[in-house]
């Protein structure tokens, strides 16, 4: 899928969850929808949740 399909059905999911539910749903859905991105590139990239959290924290970089 590309990014801008990506990008207008998540658009379209913020604009109806604002005509729909009102500003807060409007802002829940779009919170969940970061939350779920990142989630998302945490396992296409096979990153560890546990190293991601840390921070780089013992990983050697300055």
């Amino acid at each position: 899928m590309s990014t801008a399909l990506v990008g207008l059905v998540a658009g379209m999911a913020l604009g109806f969850a604002a005509w729909f539910g009102g500003f807060g749903a409007f802002l829940l859905v779009g919170a969940l929808g970061a939350v779920g991105f990142g989630v998302g590139r945490l396992v296409e990239d096979g990153t560890d949740v546990r190293g991601f959290l840390s921070g780089g924290r013992g990983r050697g970089r300055r």
